[in-house]
């Protein structure tokens, strides 16, 4: 096809099948000049040491991708979809050549603002604690290489791009590239789904129809964001219970969620005596060494052993509630410096139970945080009769998990123990009634 966008050398190169880079699973993914000068910059080459699913891989070994062969799956998918997009109208009056090379860019560069361990560190909501879009500035703009290969090579202002990954301004024209970046249906999450069930062993996050997702692919009614035309229904519900399954089933599978509440609780201990700043900077390997220096000699030494040390250690559940349970209602989105307080409480009313002692820190409360998951509000596309109408209205599958908060079926609360002290703790019948006191006398 022969267009505005048809110069434009990674689609040319997507097309032809010139100066291909092999990513799993037998993704082919374009590498012209200007993408390499942008991967070779020290600011991107970090996220090679960077894991793209942190401490998933305590629970599923194969999980040790980074967030560098994610971004180059991003980028990919982001060729496709404007490959795709290239043939709707509204689409080509409101995204010019130029628009399509920033969304290229922003593609590749849409994590360049994740530190090691991230998500969980940004659900703790620390003060003064920056968003790792907003983060990205931080390579983005000033005197770096990156910033200087954007500008030279491929002729992008890099604030351009960051108003693409951490919004400063608005526009039809910037929603709809955001929407194709971060939205119900985005090249991100079309990614993660698949490399991360792929590295996982699991099937889940795969058994969807991307292609047909892809083809089915059309801009809204209003021009500012992504529909699906009829025929990408199926794959559509197939996506979002893939998404479903993914999370229940991998990122909040409940040793997983041992493992990132034992990190949590280190991390909310120790932050003040870090410089965040530099600490934001390292690597996986870096940030751990620096956080085992901040704990030792304090009972977050343990914890980070049990998680990173020779003999994997994690604490085990001990309680877990779903949103139908009052224990749920009351700790679900509460701020992370409620849950350990809540914990700290909740260690006294054990001891006393149990006759035994239980250490503060032997007791680790994990919860939905304040934020919730993007739901899956989507468009669909009739062309017989020009008519769109919301995904959730037009299926079942996607209703039924509409009807109650995405995150209230799949995210738990749970109550972790040191495996020292679960074993006496689990044997309490009062156990529940524990958990209410605990949370009575933090909300006095």
């Amino acid at each position: 096809m022969t267009d505005a966008y048809s110069d434009i050398p990674e689609l040319a190169d997507l097309e032809s099948g010139r100066s291909l880079v092999r990513i799993p699973s037998e993704q082919n993914v374009p590498f012209t000049p200007r993408v390499r000068a942008l991967v070779d910059t020290a600011e991107f080459r970090r996220l090679t040491d960077i894991s793209q699913l942190g401490l998933v891989s305590r629970v599923y070994p194969g999980a040790r991708h980074s967030r560098f062969e994610h971004a180059l799956g991003v980028f990919h998918n982001a060729l496709r979809f404007i490959q795709q997009l290239r043939r709707d109208e509204k689409f080509r009056e409101r995204i010019d050549r130029r628009r399509a090379e920033v969304l290229i860019a922003s593609a590749l560069l849409h994590d360049l603002g994740h530190w090691p361990f991230c998500h969980p560190i940004e659900d703790l909501a620390l003060e003064g604690m920056p968003p790792h879009e907003d983060h990205a500035g931080r390579y983005l703009l000033g005197d770096t290489e990156l910033a200087s290969v954007l500008r030279e090579v491929w002729e992008i202002d890099p604030e351009e791009v960051l108003d693409v990954i951490a919004p400063r301004s608005d526009s039809p024209q910037l929603r709809l590239l955001r929407s194709i970046l971060s939205g119900p249906i985005d090249v991100d999450k079309m990614d993660y789904l698949e490399r991360d069930s792929l590295h996982c062993g699991v099937p889940y996050g795969r058994n969807f129809d991307k292609q047909r997702l892809i083809q089915s692919l059309v801009v809204n009614q209003a021009g500012d964001g992504l529909a699906l035309t009829d025929k990408g229904k199926t794959a559509a519900e197939l996506m979002v219970f893939a998404r479903y399954v993914m999370f229940s089933e991998v990122y909040w599978h409940h040793a997983v969620r041992s493992a990132t509440s034992m990190f949590a609780r280190c991390f909310f201990e120790l932050h003040e005596r870090l410089d965040l700043d530099d600490l934001f900077d390292l690597t996986d390997a870096g940030m751990i060494a620096s956080l085992q220096r901040a704990a030792a000699g304090t009972p977050s030494a343990q914890l980070l052993d049990g998680v990173f040390g020779p003999k994997r250690r994690l604490y085990k559940r001990a309680g877990e509630y779903g949103h139908e349970h009052e224990v749920y209602g009351r700790l679900a989105q509460r701020p992370y410096r409620f849950l350990v307080e809540c914990a700290r409480n909740l260690a006294e009313e054990l001891s006393s139970s149990a006759g035994t002692p239980i250490a503060p820190e032997q007791v680790l409360i994990d919860a939905p945080p304040p934020h919730r998951e993007v739901e899956f509000a989507v468009d669909i596309y009739f062309p017989k009769r020009s008519a769109y109408r919301p995904l959730k209205e037009v299926s079942p599958v996607v209703d039924a998990l509409a009807r109650t908060q995405f995150d209230e079926y799949v995210k738990r609360v749970r109550v972790f123990l040191d495996p020292q002290v679960a074993e006496s703790v689990r044997r309490l019948s009062d156990f529940d009634r524990c958990a209410v006191r605990a949370i009575e006398k933090t909300n006095s």
